[in-house]
């Protein structure tokens, strides 16, 4: 799902110019993707233009405040991946709406865990379906392993 969500960022500028949903999976299918990779990346793409048109959860923390993870949140969402997330929004790049739309997407993946690769490409889609402006630097974190990473070490830990 995730090298088809890279693929619609990589292909399609914002996300209003990606065509409807039963277009989009003719173009994907042409592009050699699998139909079960193709409903799910589609599903998970509805979800997030629902919380973009105006289904978000119910409270977004206010600015300057500090999120708490649920247990479960946790555990979905290691120390890395949250430490990503809380680097992210300390630099600017997300205000508390687009993170707590990040954590809604990642949870509703239903993986035991997220990598924080798969992490990145969910912030990457958050952003350009916001149609915010992504710095290149960043582009260039969301779209590559670093170095540390492929050694294994944790980059963004959260004390």
């Amino acid at each position: 799902m995730f090298d088809i969500l890279v693929y619609l960022f990589e292909n399609y500028v914002h996300a209003d110019a990606c065509p409807e949903p039963a277009q989009l999976a003719r173009k994907l299918t042409a592009a050699g993707f699998e139909e079960e990779e193709i409903t799910e990346a589609l599903e998970w793409l509805s979800g997030l233009r629902q919380l973009s048109d105006g289904e978000r959860p119910a409270q977004f923390s206010r600015a300057g405040s500090l999120r708490i993870y649920a247990d479960d949140e946790q555990v979905r969402l290691g120390v890395e991946c949250r430490g990503f997330l809380l680097f992210l929004e300390n630099s600017g790049i997300l205000d508390s709406e687009c993170r707590e739309m990040i954590v809604e997407r990642a949870l509703a993946l239903g993986e035991t865990e997220i990598e924080l690769e798969n992490l990145k490409v969910i912030v990457l889609m958050v952003l350009w379906q916001q149609d915010r402006p992504i710095n290149g630097l960043i582009l260039d974190e969301l779209l590559n392993e670093s170095a540390e990473e492929e050694e294994g070490q944790e980059s963004y830990p959260v004390h």
